[in-house]
């Protein structure tokens, strides 16, 4: 259970955060829409840029938060990156499928955000923000040594792999 106690905490943390990413995203796309009447691309291009620029920051720095990380922090940062063009991409076709049947997008926000949810949070847990990275083996440089002493000629060298 003592186990399960700092998990809890985390999840309690990713909501939060994930909600300041829902509604920073829902107001941006509010505004684009029907105060500036911007395309659902565009107002979805920059409703999602505002959240994940919050959700980023919340993730990285209080959910998962993790003083390794700092160590791996370009990779961090494209691995987020990757994972969001995905999920904008994704999140675009189910908002944009949504639309097709009837659903308005801002009902199709709540939907797509339920699978957005738990998607995230694995991503984030095990790829994005990970307790542990792999460690890379160095490599190795390939070097030439004797392996007998003849001063005269190439056959006196092999290559070491």
């Amino acid at each position: 259970m003592a186990k399960s106690k700092p998990e809890i905490r985390r999840i309690t943390e990713y909501m939060i955060s994930g909600g300041a990413y829902f509604w920073t995203g829902y107001l941006v796309f509010f505004l684009c829409d029907k105060g500036l009447g911007f395309s659902l691309w565009w107002a979805k291009l920059l409703a999602n840029i505002s959240g994940w620029t919050v959700n980023y920051l919340l993730q990285r720095y209080w959910v998962f938060k993790n003083p390794k990380l700092n160590q791996h922090q370009t990779e961090v940062t494209i691995r987020y990156a990757i994972i969001t063009l995905v999920n904008f991409v994704l999140d675009y076709f189910i908002i944009y499928g949504l639309k097709m049947v009837g659903i308005t997008p801002y009902i199709g926000q709540f939907i797509s955000s339920g699978f957005f949810t738990v998607w995230n949070y694995l991503w984030y847990k095990f790829w994005v923000f990970p307790e542990k990275f792999a460690v890379k083996s160095p490599k190795v440089k390939r070097t030439v040594r004797p392996i007998a002493h003849h001063p005269h000629g190439p056959a006196a060298y092999r290559r070491v792999r």
